[in-house]
């Protein structure tokens, strides 16, 4: 009998034993966990700020490898994620490390564009010189991947200078689907000449694309100093909190005393595009208890209001809406 007992307790301290080495291992896909909304208060400072009411909110998403456990044991996942394969965030060629730099270059510029769209609706003169097309992200099923790469910047199609995302397209529109163009794009400093070929635009098959998202890349000269700190928090997402915070930073009340949190990246132009994770963002703004949470219009707009359950979500297409929208709220907090 004590055998037994003795052998009953191997078997345990094995398998937990066996449990602690799968839930060490990382396995090949990834998981998205929804993060907290966290204020940025203490994150951002304007030069010669007079702080208006309220609090604005910034919305993360905590990614990580799953576990070979997690993979085995799916409900072992934390509530809100979603599994992602390794593909959607790496493509092939690229390292996790590859990613982290590339995901600390879109905060940079986030920041930076945020900065200069804020400060304009803040009435202030804003410089921005326009250098290119700046490469957001490309499909992974066209025949660009591989060859363009977040972070270039379109300076030239078939030698004919860019210096505006319109410029590009019009460029690229003005091909059939399956011509290829040669782009000459700004690459860690150096010109480099990439022929791609051009394929169907989903949307209207008659118009050739290359299936890259872009953005202004401009030299931006700010009238105000502006800093931003969010510490390893990376990518472009919370351009939109930026701006907003900002402004409230300089004495507009944007929030009416509320708890606005926001997710979207900025453009130049203060166009809100769309970013990824509104899942996750929502899950974690509801559950931190804030008033409102603005979001891209658009398929964004649509997967918050999924995961809201009663959390106010507002869509928004540009920053200035965004600001007419937060202006005529009648929501008093």
């Amino acid at each position: 009998m004590k055998r037994f007992a003795g052998s009953l307790v191997v078997a345990g301290v094995l398998g937990v034993v066996a449990a602690l080495v799968l839930w060490a291992l990382p396995a090949d896909e990834f998981v998205f966990e929804p993060g907290a909304a966290k204020p940025l208060a203490e994150r951002v400072e304007v030069e010669d700020a007079k702080p208006a009411r309220g609090s604005v909110y910034y919305v993360d998403v905590f990614v990580r490898r799953t576990t070979r456990l997690e993979e085995l044991l799916p409900f072992l996942l934390p509530e809100g994620s979603t599994v992602v394969p390794e593909r959607d965030l790496l493509p092939p060629g690229t390292t996790e490390e590859d990613r982290d730099r590339q995901t600390a270059a879109d905060m940079q510029r986030s920041e930076r564009v945020a900065s200069a769209v804020a400060l304009r609706a803040a009435g202030l003169d804003v410089e921005a010189t326009p250098k290119g097309a700046l490469v957001v992200s490309v499909a992974q099923d066209v025949p660009a991947a591989g060859k363009i790469e977040p972070g270039d910047v379109v300076v030239a199609v078939d030698g004919a200078p860019v210096r505006m995302p319109e410029e590009l397209r019009q460029a690229v529109g003005s091909r059939r689907p399956g011509n290829t163009v040669e782009l000459t794009v700004l690459r860690e400093g150096k010109n480099v000449a990439v022929e791609v070929e051009t394929v169907a635009s989903p949307v209207d098959p008659d118009r050739a694309i290359i299936g890259i998202r872009v953005d202004q890349e401009a030299d931006i000269e700010l009238p105000l100093d502006v800093e931003i700190d969010l510490g390893k928090v990376g990518g472009p997402s919370a351009g939109l909190a930026f701006g907003l915070e900002i402004l409230r930073m300089l004495g507009r009340d944007v929030t009416k005393g509320c708890r606005i949190a926001a997710t979207g990246e900025l453009a130049l132009d203060g166009s809100v595009l769309p970013v990824g994770g509104l899942k996750q963002k929502t899950i974690g703004a509801r559950r931190t208890g804030v008033d409102v949470l603005l979001v891209p219009a658009g398929e964004n707009a649509l997967e918050a209001r999924r995961y809201a359950d009663g959390l106010d979500i507002v869509p928004v297409e540009s920053f200035q809406q965004a600001l007419q929208r937060l202006a005529t709220s009648e929501r008093t907090c």
